[in-house]
């Protein structure tokens, strides 16, 4: 089987997204199927094999991240040449759009993981944002009822999407991970290394920029350290808006609280979950929230906001706490948890039984299935 990967984020630039796609692809190989990728170009990057990179320019608000321009005339000449079974597209603009406008005029099956709530970015729109969201929302379901299935990393979305009005064919495959190296990290480094000893360390991972919520976290943060002593908030990640949240935690009196790491590669990531003794993610934009799935491999509890992605990863109760977007309910459960032992390492037990459900080896097995069967009954 050869799948053609259509994504507008791909590697030097790091993200969800692209560790998703690496993940299902190392997987994915070792059951024998094959992979090209339509991706936006970066720079004097080295042409590989199998990789076919669009002239792409800087995003106006995120000067990391590129936009490919979705314009060949090889493309469909290319998936011919490749003898591509399934196009897989990973967003629905630029080039997720190209994969399956091409896919639909080659009558080759087309599916579409939906990694983000788009609607929640229009923050990034200079202006006309409550129309901007309506659009966005709308432009979505259309493209996702235009593809041969859709993937939704949880329930809930599916629900949510099934709601809006999708139609297509729908399966729920969580992105999974690899546990080993959360579960088997070093976890006295983290405290040694940042000088933290015999601190309480929360950690939260991920983009530091609005639609992961850092605003809220950094005012919840600031009722946890009014109320406890020897508590360091550690923020590993990286993006445009990191100066401002530095500037914000300086200006709520957290600067010797609150620890920027700014950006890690993914290898060096579960040395800072080993070490933590609470995770935490605010964030009400994810569709899934892959940081939670390698914090309970690394036996963190966790402390979400119920939004559509936390909710089907974060066990209110039981292996972490989900709260309402209020910053003093959300730091009421911090608190708690820092200052309960006996529930934190309750807490930490769940969360490592229930990271199974996210082994990478488990959640390639339910991709390739479908698209087995999508080669088989791709109408169905």
């Amino acid at each position: 089987m050869k799948v053609a990967v259509f994504s507008d984020s791909y590697h030097p630039y790091v993200s969800g997204v692209v560790r998703s796609i690496d993940l299902f692809r190392e997987e994915l190989s070792k059951r024998g199927v094959e992979f090209i990728f339509f991706i936006p170009a970066y720079g004097n990057i080295k042409k590989e094999k199998g990789f076919y990179r669009f002239f792409s320019v800087p995003a106006p608000t995120n000067k990391e991240f590129h936009l490919a321009l979705p314009f060949s005339f090889k493309v469909s000449k290319t998936l011919r040449e490749e003898k591509v079974d399934l196009i897989h597209v990973h967003s629905p603009f630029l080039l997720g759009r190209l994969g399956q406008k091409t896919g639909r005029k080659l009558n080759i099956p087309v599916v579409f993981t939906y990694h983000t709530l788009y609607e929640e970015y229009v923050h990034y729109f200079p202006f006309a944002r409550t129309t901007a969201r309506a659009v966005t929302s709308w432009y979505t379901l259309q493209f996702a009822n235009k593809c041969s299935a859709v993937i939704c990393p949880t329930e809930t979305i599916r629900d949510y999407l099934c709601q809006k009005g999708l139609k297509t064919r729908s399966a729920v495959i969580p992105t999974g991970i690899d546990l080993e190296p959360f579960s088997q990290a070093d976890s006295s480094w983290l405290k040694t290394t940042l000088g933290l000893k015999g601190k309480k360390v929360c950690l939260f991972v991920g983009r530091v920029a609005p639609e992961k919520n850092v605003d809220f976290l950094l005012e919840s943060f600031q009722i946890v350290a009014s109320k406890l002593k020897d508590v360091v908030l550690v923020i590993v990640g990286g993006g445009p808006e990191l100066p401002h949240y530095q500037k914000k935690a300086e200006e709520l009196g957290l600067g010797n609280s609150v620890k920027f790491i700014g950006p890690l590669p993914p290898e060096k990531v579960p040395i800072y979950y080993a070490g933590a003794d609470l995770f935490l993610f605010p964030s009400v934009t994810e569709t899934q929230g892959l940081v939670f799935a390698e914090a309970k491999a690394a036996g963190l509890p966790a402390v979400g906001v119920r939004a559509f992605g936390s909710k089907s990863m974060v066990f209110d109760g039981v292996d972490g706490f989900l709260t309402g977007l209020n910053p003093r309910e959300y730091a009421e459960k911090v608190i708690l948890l820092l200052r309960d032992e006996a529930l934190r390492k309750l807490f930490s037990q769940n969360a490592r039984k229930n990271a199974q459900n996210f082994s990478k080896e488990y959640t390639a097995r339910l991709m390739y299935d479908l698209y087995q069967s999508l080669l088989v009954n791709p109408d169905r």
